[in-house]
């Protein structure tokens, strides 16, 4: 298991054998070692199981390298990257430089590799050592801690009436799924720009859980994600199990309009796959965002606040430096329902910066935004987990968090919807005509409700209801947002989306038909 100092030491002697060569302009040298701990919920009341399944860990390390050649006809310079698995030794880093080398090619969006920017690095020495350090022991105890967190709130709830029979709990077919995961990565990075290396190292612990109450179609989740290791408690599983319980006796709605609340979860999705993704400077120079031109303008509710921060102390999305050797730090995309910034990395702000129709792609006032496009967001990620050295540096979000500059409590959220509904939870959540269209669509699969005359009534059938809407006229329609973020996982998805509820007017819905 490399440590910090090696991967710095591996990248340091990188990019002085790369910079040896006559024909290398420039270079970039990553390396990273990336754990990942993971163990399964599986918990059926009427079926013998283990409870805690299939612990496992999952670890990988290496070296990647970015090369830029001269070209010997004088043209523009070729860009190449190369990577090598499991060897950080010269003959490893050779195999990187000679892969790289072979791949070269050109691009004429290139204009060069990351240079320092303004402001300075704030998050050092920030990762829980005890979490960096976990065993498997303490990665099975961290999982029965939600299973039993959860099976405690199935046995105290008085409308099962559970107790201590074991076989009411059978009838019941009480069901708890998910997995406890712990993320452990550390990196390094240096380049011809930024030759002193950079290193970084965090750990972040996550649970998700499902739970059902499976003879009633009743489902409910629950989730967290925590640096601190001290701070884990299981409560992802008694949130779960108290989710399914409410959520006996669910009702079906008809199609139609209904104003709307839509819970964290919900939020969370939207933005994982929505919003995010249109705020990408990549998407932005496709052409494939909805807020192509509208940098200054206003695209939702004049409360709407939405930034993106990987500097913020004990947030679990926050890194130290991007994987481009860039301080992290607070990028405001959103202010006062107006698009101020976009995610960007090095690559992506340059040829945005400097593309010949600027402002088309961005809008005509770019030059009233200054921070419109700063390189926070360069990253690695690998789909939910790690700083892979095995690819270049994307576009990716930290933690990212939707507010509002004046927040409304919960209850008048409700009071505001009067009759309507309350989506807490929904999946398959995607574009629909293109992301550039800002049409989507989604299931509302848990944690949902009918609301009655400002309250919180009977509990929604899952998977019953289909909202088909628009992302712009959601932004544009919010009758209020919520107070206290809270982070929610989404799968697959690399960053951590802080959301709060908001209650929208006018959200188009269709009834699923029973199969």
């Amino acid at each position: 298991m490399p440590t910090v100092d090696d991967l710095a030491a591996a990248v340091r002697r990188a990019l002085i054998a790369a910079s040896a060569e006559s024909d290398i302009v420039e270079a970039e040298t990553f390396a990273s070692w990336n754990n990942l701990l993971n163990a399964r919920l599986n918990f059926t009341s009427a079926i013998p199981c283990n409870g805690v399944e299939e612990p496992k860990s999952s670890s990988g390390h290496g070296i990647g390298i970015t090369l830029v050649l001269r070209d010997p006809a004088g043209g523009p310079p070729r860009v190449g990257f190369g990577s090598e698995t499991a060897d950080l030794s010269d003959d490893g880093i050779r195999v990187a430089i000679d892969r790289a080398r072979r791949a070269a090619v050109a691009d004429p969006d290139f204009r060069s590799l990351p240079r320092p920017t303004a402001g300075e690095r704030t998050l050092r020495h920030y990762h829980d050592p005890a979490l960096m350090e976990l065993g498997n022991e303490d990665l099975v105890g961290a999982g029965w801690q939600v299973l039993e967190a959860a099976l405690r709130a199935f046995r105290q709830d008085e409308r099962l009436g559970i107790g201590d029979d074991p076989a009411r709990a059978a009838a019941l077919r009480l069901i708890t799924g998910g997995d406890v995961t712990v993320l452990q990565e550390r990196m390094a990075v240096a380049s011809t720009a930024m030759p002193e290396p950079q290193a970084d190292e965090s750990a972040v612990l996550m649970a998700f859980a499902t739970a059902m109450v499976e003879r009633d179609e009743a489902k409910g989740s629950g989730w967290s994600a925590t640096t601190r290791l001290a701070e884990f408690h299981g409560t992802a599983g008694r949130d779960a199990a108290a989710a399914s319980v409410d959520a006996m006796g669910g009702v079906r709605v008809p199609s139609g309009e209904h104003d709307v609340v839509f819970g964290p979860q919900a939020v969370a999705d939207l933005c994982t796959y929505l919003l995010a993704p249109s705020l990408s400077a990549g998407t932005v120079y496709a052409r494939s965002s909805p807020f192509n031109g509208k940098l200054g303008q206003q695209v939702g509710v004049s409360e709407l606040q939405v930034v993106d921060d990987g500097a913020m102390p004990g947030y679990p999305g926050s890194k130290g430096i991007t994987c481009e050797g860039l301080p992290t730090g607070r990028t405001e995309l959103i202010k006062d329902g107006r698009v101020c910034a976009f995610l960007c990395n090095w690559y992506e702000a340059e040829r945005l910066r400097h593309a010949p129709d600027a402002a088309e792609r961005l809008g005509p006032d770019l030059a009233k935004h200054p921070l419109a496009l700063l390189p926070r967001n360069g990253f690695r990620f690998g789909t939910g987990g790690g700083r892979r050295h095995d690819r270049q540096a994307g576009v990716a979000a930290t933690n990212f968090i939707v507010s509002s500059s004046r927040p409304v409590p919960r209850d008048e959220l409700l009071r505001r919807v009067g009759d309507g509904l309350y989506i807490g939870r929904i999946w398959y959540t995607y574009p629909v005509n293109g992301l550039r269209a800002a049409d989507f669509t989604c299931t509302v699969v848990g944690d949902s409700f009918v609301i009655r005359g400002g309250r919180l009534a009977e509990p929604l059938q899952a998977n019953a209801l289909r909202v088909n809407d628009n992302l712009l006229r959601v932004l544009q329609s919010v009758l209020g947002i919520g107070p206290n973020p809270r982070p929610v996982l989404v799968w697959a998805a690399d960053e951590i989306t802080h959301a709060p509820e908001i209650a929208v007017r006018g959200v188009p819905c269709t009834a699923i038909t029973r199969a």
